[in-house]
């Protein structure tokens, strides 16, 4: 009995050496490592996944923004076909009203001809009866034989001869008068056919320009962000680098034809308030006399009237409805007003004296011009956007109320309007310097 305990001891040490022996310490730590290694690797492979789905959205950010540029390129396509189709537009509307002017011209001379023919008519056909009556051309033989002399027959040779070659010359007039109002009236169908086909070119040309808007109108809705399509100011780097390089050179001049507008206007102050003075001195001297002195007040000039003002710092620049003010719109800040007016051909004026920054295509812009202004000490910007035609280029100077463009809808626009915004100051990217314009006129 002791022995088979002793045994049993024994083989239990054995079995709890065995448990704790260093085989199955490392055989422990083996597993351990291999877990961590298993979870390291899915970390991983999910760090690996992550990686590859950013850069999947990094290829389809490159791709919306590749799309996006291929949409603005077509828009800018589309607004010049629609700028040239209302050029085109316009040259057949000129040509129908000059057609239709020659047309009235034409009307006014073939009754002109109508009436003398007319005349004629009658007039021949009296003579016709005179000649019935009285037995045609054997009456002037009569006239011939009656003659009493010589002298008397050469008088009427004479006197017949001119009677006859009146009578072709009356013939030949009406018949030249025949064959010009034949010629007028066949001129007048020309012209009239021609007009036709001219209003005809007309009207596939103003289809083809609804067309046109149509399409451009369906691209602009396809863009991502409507409000930035809506918004139209954001402009690429490219763009701001060039406004901002030319806008110094501008602003430079805009504020040296202020300084010469302002000594021009010290100098006629001067000149007035010389001419005060003389007056002055020359009453005071006549009041010393006794005022019997014949001697006569320097002959008084008339005083240089400014032009007429609008009341404002600057005129509006255009006519229409204000659609869209300056605030927050759609989640971001609108920098100036919309002037809105579906009406064809509308000016856009230039709001104040300045130097024109740059004329150009904006994508987001569409038709644009950047306009430097210096306003008693004060520079300014002005800023004109989504116009159908640009009247004035870079470098250009132009005059408070000058006709500068019209109004259109090119770039990121929907409907006919004005873009217009005024900065106390130079134009940047942010607009940090816009200020309400209707404030100011």
């Amino acid at each position: 009995m002791k022995k088979q305990i002793l045994s049993l001891a024994v083989v239990s040490t054995l079995s709890l050496g065995s448990l704790l022996s260093p085989l199955s310490v490392n055989e422990a730590s083996a597993t351990s490592i291999s877990e961590m290694q298993r979870e390291k690797n899915e970390l991983q492979n999910k760090r690996s996944g992550i990686s590859s789905e950013i850069n999947q959205k990094k290829s389809k950010i490159g791709e919306l923004q590749t799309e996006q540029q291929d949409l603005n390129a077509q828009i800018k396509k589309l607004d010049l076909a629609v700028e040239d189709a209302g050029k085109k537009i316009e040259m057949k509307n000129a040509q129908i009203a000059q057609t239709t002017a020659e047309i009235e011209k034409l009307k006014v001379e073939i009754a002109e001809l109508i009436k003398r023919i007319e005349k004629r008519n009658e007039l021949l056909k009296d003579k016709a009866r005179s000649f019935q009556e009285n037995g045609g051309t054997v009456n002037y033989m009569d006239v011939l034989l009656g003659a009493q002399s010589f002298s008397d027959f050469v008088d009427r040779v004479n006197a017949v001869t001119t009677i006859v070659q009146a009578d072709k010359d009356i013939l030949e007039q009406h018949r030249m008068d025949k064959e010009e109002l034949e010629k007028k009236q066949n001129e007048v169908e020309t012209k009239l056919n021609s007009l036709q086909e001219m209003k005809k070119e007309l009207e596939g040309l103003q289809a083809q320009l609804n067309s046109q808007i149509k399409e451009k109108n369906k691209l602009m809705s396809s863009l991502k962000h409507e409000e930035e399509q809506m918004h139209a100011e954001a402009v690429s780097l490219e763009e701001e680098g060039e406004i901002l390089a030319a806008q110094e050179a501008a602003l430079q001049q805009a504020i040296a034809l202020e300084q010469k507008r302002q000594a021009q206007i010290a100098a006629e102050k001067a000149r007035q308030a010389e001419l005060a003075r003389q007056r002055a001195a020359a009453a005071a001297k006549a009041k010393s006399s006794g005022g019997s002195s014949s001697a006569s007040a320097p002959a008084s000039e008339p005083v240089v009237s400014a032009p007429p003002s609008s009341g404002g710092m600057i005129i509006r620049p255009a006519s229409g409805r204000i659609s869209s003010g300056l605030g927050q719109r759609w989640g971001t800040f609108h920098a100036g007003i919309d002037i809105a007016n579906s009406g064809g051909n509308v000016p856009i004026y230039a709001a104040a004296d300045g130097v024109v920054i740059r004329s150009y295509y904006s994508s987001s812009y569409g038709n644009a011009i950047f306009v430097a202004h210096s306003i008693n000490g004060q520079t300014w910007t002005t800023v004109y956007a989504h116009m159908s035609a640009r009247m004035v280029g870079s470098g250009a100077v132009v005059s408070r109320g000058q006709r500068i463009g019209t109004m259109g809808n090119t770039g990121q626009s929907y409907g006919q309007h004005l873009h217009f915004e005024l900065h106390k100051g130079s134009w940047n990217a942010s607009k940090s310097n816009a200020v309400n314009p209707a404030a100011y006129w």
